[in-house]
């Protein structure tokens, strides 16, 4: 470890004042085990926290959007006037404001790590996973069989609908495909590791008893943020934010989550590019009954995938037997 990563994790260190009990569940790491901490105050930071949470996403998720479009403005040499730059670069119709507002949601990743390390006190490794850390191989073979399955109910899905094939590439395709490639992914484990996270967590320790607390409001203000007033892009959100938060539940960390989540965005919005169809892909708030319908079957069709990959690579579903800084618990 160079000295550098060294000062930082001794930073970070002197933050921690708790660790999650032995042998418990994702939902269940931010769950204070201290009698001399009250039941409200417990409540509260779990609430304070989310609110916290949301509060820091809306408000330096724009600023870092509109930042980036600033900088892709000048660097092309100024186009037009800002206003008019910015309008078009707000509903994808420039690479550069797809990327900007991914990279703003990406914001989430940081905000998430820090509630957990400064609003809770724990060490922000277990957000990642009850390993803890980021599991990177069983994360690469997840995104693997998410491309592999949810890809193939998606082009069923489009046989199946009568959905024509069209080929007709936006004329900035080579700045959208690398958007999509560069920061796609980051937004996409930005929503995770904030809605599947930390909220996940956070909720639970309102009412530590009930284990889908957590999993089931999460969901729900998911829902609530992608609403447009159509039932079943309601029930899209709400049911992916479900059926995420139990890929979480069951595989004991967010890398399945991400990388469904990935795969989707990726697919969606790379067609869309290939098609032409951008702006439309993006300003469009209406799911069909049929599309709400083939969309769970691919998310489902790849949760029990990777909850079977999981169970291959021996991953960890629980956190440790024994505490980090003290003996063993039966």
């Amino acid at each position: 470890m160079s000295e550098l990563a060294k000062v930082f994790a001794g930073r970070v260190q002197r933050w921690v004042r708790h660790e999650p009990l032995p042998g418990v569940t994702y939902p269940e790491v931010l769950v204070v085990d201290d009698p001399a901490v009250p039941r409200w105050r417990k409540v509260m930071l779990g609430v304070g926290g989310s609110m916290l949470g949301l509060a820091l996403w809306v408000t330096l998720s724009p600023l870092i959007s509109i930042a980036i479009v600033a900088i892709a403005w000048a660097a092309s040499g100024r186009p037009g006037d800002f206003a008019s730059y910015t309008k078009e670069a707000s509903v994808f119709a420039l690479p550069s404001g797809m990327a900007a507002t991914q990279l703003g949601i990406a914001v989430l990743i940081p905000i998430s790590l820090g509630l957990v390390l400064y609003v809770h006190r724990f060490h922000p490794k277990w957000l990642h996973s009850v390993q803890p850390g980021f599991r990177w191989r069983f994360a690469l073979a997840a995104t693997g069989a998410a491309l592999v399955v949810f890809g193939a109910v998606w082009v069923v899905s489009q046989v199946a609908t009568g959905q024509p094939w069209v080929v007709n590439p936006e004329p900035a395709f080579w700045g959208y495909l690398v958007a999509i490639l560069l920061t796609s992914p980051l937004q996409a484990a930005g929503e995770e590791y904030f809605f599947r996270g930390y909220l996940i967590q956070a909720i639970h320790t309102t009412a530590p008893n009930s284990p889908w607390f957590g999993v089931v409001g999460s969901a729900a203000v998911f829902a609530v943020l992608h609403s447009s007033g159509n039932v079943p892009a309601f029930l899209y959100a709400f049911a992916f934010g479900v059926l995420a938060g139990w890929l979480v539940m069951k595989t004991g960390g967010l890398e399945a989550g991400i990388a469904i989540h990935v795969v989707n965005n990726v697919l969606t919005f790379g067609y869309a590019a290939l098609s032409g169809t951008v702006v439309a892909t993006y300003t469009n708030r209406v799911t069909t009954w049929a599309g709400l319908v083939w969309a769970l079957v691919g998310f489902a069709a790849f949760a029990l995938v990777a909850i079977w990959i999981g169970r291959r690579m021996q991953i960890a579903t629980t956190t440790p037997g024994a505490r980090f800084g003290g003996p063993a618990e039966v």
